[in-house]
């Protein structure tokens, strides 16, 4: 699509923690037209002019005017944010501390020359499963759940009718939350408690760990997650649970395990087919 199109793209942006990815989205097919497709590192706990002037280099190359129009821009963030305002509520969580109470929507709006009204912020969570449902592993189904597992635990639905961040991770679980048992650090935890080593990710524990060992940490994740799952399908009723992010690239591990958990065998649970692409499709359709 180029800029004598009838309908200009939409630019999807993800904001993770260490990068930002961007791409033009194709209005019509909510596909990421791949060779758009843009990241570069950001330092995150560096100043906010450093942050901000990052994501300014990626978005001020997908910019596109044409016939007095501009692209609109949907931005994917971790959260607390003021969404709606486009305010950051970030603090003590390692990543863009020096936005703490600045409006990102306004400096971006005034740095690109395009009005505040053309930039949308969504929930990182929400943008994976509106991805998802809009052109991937939900995509043939009404109700869905998405879960992103990774540093952290993501849980959105649209059970509701509108997709939403439940904000699960912080469910009482066990003797603390979900996310305590869900997620990265979890399967590390684990690995040193049952051989006294640390290791530095979930694709090294992989690489390093015993049979034995391995077989062992993805049969209690699996009873983890169905647990979690169990419950979460048990409000949300969905037709379909996609599950993302770096620790559903072990799938293999435990997918058979877990879907021998799961109570109600009417429930499809599906890997995501969009990765990375699920929240730059989820924040551009947001959008539209």
């Amino acid at each position: 699509m180029n800029s004598n199109s009838t309908k200009l793209p939409y630019i999807g942006v993800d904001i993770g923690g260490s990068h930002i990815t961007a791409a033009h989205v194709d209005a019509t097919t909510f596909k990421v037209i791949e060779h758009t497709l843009k990241r570069e590192r950001v330092a995150a706990m560096d100043t906010a002019e450093v942050i901000l002037q990052s994501w300014l280099n990626v978005l001020s190359s997908l910019i596109i005017r044409a016939n007095g129009e501009n692209t609109k821009i949907g931005i994917a963030m971790p959260g607390p944010f003021d969404y709606e305002k486009g305010i950051s509520m970030m603090q003590n969580q390692e990543k863009y501390d020096a936005l703490y109470g600045v409006n990102v929507k306004e400096i971006l709006a005034q740095r690109l020359e395009i009005p505040e009204t053309d930039i949308v912020f969504i929930n990182d969570a929400e943008a994976f499963l509106r991805g998802e449902l809009a052109s991937g592993a939900a995509s043939d189904k009404e109700r869905a759940i998405g879960i992103t597992l990774g540093t952290g635990l993501g849980s959105t639905s649209n059970g509701s009718g509108v997709t939403i961040d439940m904000n699960w991770a912080f469910r009482p679980f066990k003797d603390s939350i979900a996310e305590e048992y869900i997620s990265t650090r979890w399967f590390l935890k684990k690995y040193k408690e049952i051989t006294g080593e640390e290791v530095k990710n979930v694709e090294v524990l992989l690489e390093v760990a015993e049979e034995a060992v391995k077989n062992e940490i993805f049969e209690e994740f699996s009873d983890n997650l169905s647990i979690f799952l169990n419950d979460f399908i048990a409000q949300e009723q969905p037709q379909v649970v996609v599950i993302g992010g770096n620790i559903a690239k072990t799938w293999d591990h435990f997918i058979g395990l877990l879907t021998a958990k799961i109570k109600d065998k009417t429930v499809a649970i599906r890997q995501s087919e969009m990765w990375e692409d699920a929240a730059l499709v989820g924040a551009a359709n947001a959008l539209a």
